[in-house]
């Protein structure tokens, strides 16, 4: 039976009709979702900045902890369930789903155990006569009201890194997420409700237009944006910002590796195909451009698409399943259209190269595609890897640092030498060695570079964001002796 979602904004009896979710795989309807009109929009910012204006009713720091842990239990029983509904509704496979259920649930003990260690600091005072019989201290406040916007490929767990900091750090949230993959994330929502947090403190819309969206985002009453998605719409909608909003920007990479003369190319071929093939590529850091040195690419090129020919394509909800579909069928049709532009300019295809069906794409390696071509140049988001060959690893480096992107790398070595040289030189907030750009862990940092975003993703690093800092100046003639 087809599910259906109403508009989660508590006061609001208004919407602008539904939009279906379509399972990507076979394109059967899953759920109808409301959408907010104009009103319903006005009404939620209008909760969360009431909400935020009334001290008395902030959440205090052990309510909010007692609320995630109860968070915490539910989702803990419902992990399965949890990861199912996620890969029926946005293509990654179970056994992946599975692992992002377990990630999010992490990712809200990682909330807790920082808002419990997150503390103020003392600032030095009677050190000149200007500050002599002063004590100086900060504590943390929440922001104000947070706006999230999120993207479809990790349903749950993106949600997870957006709410979760808000609700730990005492922000009202509303949060936007893909109208692809929107109801991991109304279910996170009631789950939250349930384990007793007030609906007006996280409130969930989808909006049919970009003019409403926009509205939301832009308010004045907005205090920080958080975003994750498409380039083109974050800037823009930053450039779009109230004064005084601050953002955090998430966007695409086209994620370089270096594979050196010295590797071990039977432990990089798993890891290359697991950083490139995770949800059919449309990772932010997916594994897309490897430069590998000439002595060894031919034989890493061909393990590394005998590796991918081998994984299972097909239904993500089948425990099986290794790859399952794009998100959309269109996205099909476009990969297939860079596929085939980088073999016309010269590339060999090594494995792949053409449609499953209307949802799928076979795994695919394309070697030596010229440097012009879109494979070259843009982020793939689909399950197509590049191999390129390389004499001089300063070479590799310059051409790893050439677009205009900058995220994850990696380098593949047993020297110690070329790690050091590489994660010197290459653009990107973090360096892999001997791992693929995908890795990460929710307590880590997670930043785009250059045009691949702004400011510092990470749970412990969105609640710095999410919070201000407030100094107090005591002054006393008890604290004249300078001992404090």
């Amino acid at each position: 039976m087809t599910q259906h979602f109403s508009v989660m904004i508590p006061g609001s009896n208004t919407h602008d009709g539904t939009v279906n979710v379509i399972a990507p795989y076979d394109g059967a309807l899953i759920a109808t979702v409301d959408t907010a009109d104009a009103p319903a929009v006005e009404k939620a910012i209008d909760n969360a900045h009431k909400l935020y204006r009334n001290r008395d009713a902030w959440l205090k720091p052990s309510q909010r902890i007692e609320i995630l842990r109860k968070a915490i239990e539910i989702m803990t029983a419902r992990a399965e369930e949890l990861a199912k509904e996620a890969a029926r509704e946005g293509g990654k496979p179970l056994m992946d789903s599975r692992a992002e259920v377990s990630r999010a649930i992490e990712g809200i003990q990682c909330c807790i155990e920082t808002l419990r260690t997150d503390a103020g600091k003392v600032t030095p005072m009677n050190l000149n006569a200007a500050s002599e019989g002063k004590l100086a201290f900060n504590r943390k406040e929440p922001i104000g009201v947070v706006v999230a916007v999120s993207a479809f490929n990790h349903p749950l767990n993106l949600i997870i890194h957006q709410v979760g900091p808000a609700i730990a750090t005492g922000c009202p949230v509303i949060v936007k997420p893909s109208k692809d993959t929107p109801l991991s994330c109304f279910r996170f929502i009631n789950i939250l409700y349930e384990a007793g947090l007030p609906r007006e403190w996280c409130q969930t819309l989808l909006t049919k237009n970009q003019a409403l969206a926009t509205q939301l985002v832009t308010d004045q009453r907005v205090s920080f944006f958080s975003f994750i998605g498409s380039a083109n719409v974050g800037w823009t909608l930053r450039s779009q910002l109230s004064p005084g909003t601050r953002c955090s920007l998430e966007h695409g990479g086209v994620a370089p590796v270096i594979v050196a003369a010295d590797a071990n190319v039977e432990q990089t071929i798993p890891l290359l195909t697991k950083g490139g093939m995770y949800h059919a590529g449309q990772v932010c850091v997916s594994v897309q451009r490897v430069f590998v040195h000439e002595s060894i690419v031919e034989e890493l090129s061909n393990k590394l698409a005998d590796s991918v020919k081998h994984l299972k394509v097909g239904d993500p909800t089948l425990p099986d399943t290794e790859v399952g579909p794009l998100i959309r069928n269109s996205e099909v049709d476009r990969i297939d259209e860079w596929v085939h532009e980088a073999t016309n300019a010269g590339a060999t295809l090594l494995t792949g190269g053409k449609r499953i069906s209307d949802s799928c794409y076979e795994c695919t390696v394309l070697l030596n595609p010229p440097s012009d071509t879109k494979v070259s140049q843009r982020e793939i988001f689909g399950p197509v890897i590049c191999v390129y060959a390389y004499s001089e690893i300063d070479d590799a480096i310059e051409r790893a640092n050439a677009l205009p992107y900058s995220f994850q790398a990696a380098v593949f070595t047993c020297d110690i030498d070329t790690a050091m040289r590489t994660y010197s030189r290459l653009d990107a907030s973090a360096i892999m060695i001997n791992e693929h750009t995908a890795f990460r862990v929710d307590w880590m940092p997670f930043a785009g570079l250059k045009q691949s975003g702004l400011g510092v993703g990470g749970i412990p690093y969105t609640m710095h964001d999410m919070q201000i800092e407030k100094l107090m100046i005591l002054r006393s003639k008890e604290l004249e002796t300078g001992e404090i």
